[in-house]
């Protein structure tokens, strides 16, 4: 199978459904809070499992009753947790996320024991082989993220980076990841920093998503319930593609499939 290696966050989300996003200082009413397993890492990771990659996964919880529960979570989707370190003295990540009837979110994330990764946890990336994937997004610790990419890269895997959310990022770690993913906001944020990647992917939302010259159209979607997980089901499903040996198309096709699939549920990742 092919070997997807994920360094990444994981939270608990918090969602509740608004009839629009409030202004500064204001307060509005709100549905029930619904509960889902999230962060962009773990979102991530599951897609690409789902995509049928072998996946690794990377990245901490707290010694809390949501930390167990999510690595629970993990096995029973077949992802190795194996790198996943229960966090004395931590909480697990949690993400706030407010819906509203457009389907449209805004998020605030407290890191809890993500913020505790270091370059120490990536021991089980001396294991990676020429063929494998690094996926990375960057809600964890920026310097954690650059030494894994320079780990993969020098064992000859893949690097695939997230840049969401965006942080710059030195142009040499950028360099190695072949693609770099952004989304047109990123995408000018990238811009504006000076840098410019060799090997650039954007995701276009309804307009599909461009890697150089090779443009792919958005997956038809008759009903959109949440934007929360499109964006991460696009990333772990591309992996996955990439690291089975899929030409640039075949694999951005493939993510823009289930990113289409992604918004017809609440929440980041399926149940």
């Amino acid at each position: 199978m092919p070997r997807v290696f994920v360094v990444g966050s994981l939270n608990i989300d918090s969602v509740v459904e608004v009839e629009r996003h409030p202004r500064p200082g204001e307060t509005l009413m709100g549905g029930d809070v619904a509960t889902f397993f999230g962060g962009k890492g773990a979102n991530q990771a599951v897609a690409a499992a789902a995509a049928g990659a072998q996946v690794l996964f990377i990245g901490r919880v707290g010694d809390d009753a949501g930390g167990h529960d999510y690595i629970a979570r993990l096995n029973a989707r077949g992802i190795d947790a194996s790198g996943v370190t229960v966090t004395q003295g931590s909480t697990t990540g949690h993400a706030m996320i407010a819906l509203d009837a457009q389907a449209e979110n805004t998020i605030i994330v407290s890191p809890g024991a993500n913020a505790r990764l270091t370059t120490a946890d990536l021991g089980p990336l001396e294991s990676v082989e020429p063929g494998d994937v690094l996926l990375a997004p960057l809600e964890s610790d920026l310097e954690v993220i650059a030494e894994a990419a320079r780990m993969a890269h020098s064992r000859g895997a893949r690097v695939v980076l997230n840049l969401a959310p965006f942080a710059e990022i030195p142009a040499e770690v950028l360099a190695l990841a072949d693609p770099v993913v952004v989304n047109e906001h990123e995408a000018q944020q990238l811009e504006r920093s000076g840098v410019s990647p060799e090997s650039l992917l954007v995701t276009l939302g309804s307009a599909g998503s461009r890697w150089g010259s090779i443009e792919v159209a958005a997956a038809r979607v008759d009903h959109v319930v949440d934007t929360t997980g499109a964006g991460d089901s696009y990333c772990g499903t591309l992996a996955a593609g990439l690291a089975a040996g899929l030409d640039a198309r075949a694999a951005m096709q493939a993510a823009s499939d289930a990113a289409g699939r992604a918004v017809e549920w609440v929440g980041a990742q399926p149940d």
